[in-house]
């Protein structure tokens, strides 16, 4: 039995890096503007945007956040819209404080409404910013977290991408998985793999495709073109959903929109995770969401996980002959499938082979997400308890 799991194990890597959208490469990645090699140019100039920065109990990184879009070196009408979600920690006053002092007119900070059922925080929080006048009239509109700090050159280098085939001709969303942060130890042990199984369930060059149903995108920067929301309704459709960022370029790329996905190098995350813990209550939020509730999507994340990262280094420590020889070249596929990502976040390469442990760590992380779920526990985050996806 353990020849064949072994062997199932080998073939499956051979297929996933020639075969699977290339995901290991670790890129597009979206550069300054002009970037010739992504199809960038310029930005027209004309175009307004307007940003709709969520936040709740963002106190410690609200600030820095805020600061680095009001510096954005945008030549064409931009805005900032803050919604408050509620926090209780002084994030409002914070914002409010930079309203005043920094902004002009350029940052505007609304007080959110109380949650109503059948929403999700967050994304109630974006309806509101959406609904704001000066995101109703913007050619494009910015989706980003409270936690994210932006180069000066990135809006710039958003509207270029969108625009690469012209104004009117271009993209409906762009979208950046940006440089999240990785300086704790819990931080370089983990956050490197969460990337690489990202960029595994969402191969960025099967979501740019057009021919493909495959949708994703990263919350952190993501760039919509306001007609666009238009068609979908906003996020009216997806309001109950914890995944919001898939399930918008799901909505988008459903009604024929193009969208892109990438690598941010002007973004990045100051969210720190000091610890094990906190990175696997970040997976036990949402896990088992991304499965759709569903044991059965449960069971074959398990026996998958299982056959890619955990026969290899079985086969290698017990097995003999031809088996542990098919599980020493999983283990070694596995881990150069690894590199790319490892350098990105300045990782030793021997990272690559400590990734059957690091599997482990999430998959029992999902297991935590679905006894969450079944105990009414669901997606807390934030001082709020989802006890189910729809729920608010």
């Amino acid at each position: 039995m353990m020849h064949i799991v072994s062997l199932v194990s080998l073939l499956a890597w051979i297929y996933l890096i020639a075969f699977h959208g290339e995901f290991w490469r670790s890129r597009p990645v979206l550069g300054m503007v002009p970037d010739p090699a992504l199809g960038a140019r310029e930005p027209s100039g004309v175009a307004k945007v307007a940003v709709v920065v969520p936040a709740r109990n963002e106190a410690e990184t609200i600030g820095h956040s805020l600061r680095s879009l009001l510096a954005q070196d945008y030549h064409g009408p931009l805005s900032i819209i803050l919604v408050d979600d509620n926090s209780t920690d002084g994030t409002g006053a914070i914002a409010a404080s930079l309203a005043e002092s920094l902004s002009g007119d350029r940052l505007t900070v609304i007080s959110g409404a109380p949650l109503p059922q059948g929403w999700s925080g967050k994304l109630w929080a974006v309806h509101q910013g959406l609904g704001h006048e000066k995101a109703r009239s913007a050619d494009y509109v910015l989706l980003t977290d409270a936690d994210i700090e932006h180069g000066p050159g990135h809006i710039a280098a958003l509207v270029a991408k969108a625009e690469a085939d012209g104004p009117d001709d271009g993209l409906d969303l762009v979208s950046e998985m940006v440089r999240l942060h990785c300086t704790t130890a819990a931080e370089r042990a983990l956050i490197p793999a969460f990337v690489f199984f990202f960029q595994m369930l969402y191969p960025f060059a099967w979501v740019a495709d057009p021919g493909r149903k495959l949708a994703g995108a990263a919350g952190g920067t993501m760039l919509v073109r306001r007609t666009a929301l238009d068609r979908i309704e906003g996020v009216s459709h997806i309001r109950h959903q914890l995944i919001d960022d898939c399930a918008l370029a799901g909505e988008i790329k459903s009604l024929g929109g193009r969208i892109w996905l990438g690598h941010a190098e002007q973004a990045a995350s100051i969210r720190v995770y000091a610890d094990w813990r906190e990175i696997w209550n970040m997976i036990a939020r949402t896990a088992f969401v991304q499965l759709k509730h569903s044991l059965w999507l449960l069971l074959g994340c398990v026996v998958g996980m299982g056959v890619l990262y955990g026969v290899p280094p079985l086969a290698v420590l017990f097995a003999h002959g031809l088996t542990r020889l098919a599980g020493i070249l999983a283990w070694l596929m596995m881990a150069l499938a690894f590199q790319p990502t490892l350098r990105r976040y300045g990782r030793s390469p021997w990272w690559g082979f400590a990734l059957p442990a690091i599997a482990l760590f999430y998959l029992c992380a999902t297991a935590a997400s679905t006894a969450r779920y079944f105990s009414g526990r669901g997606g807390g985050w934030k001082s709020r308890t989802y006890p189910e996806s729809k729920a608010g």
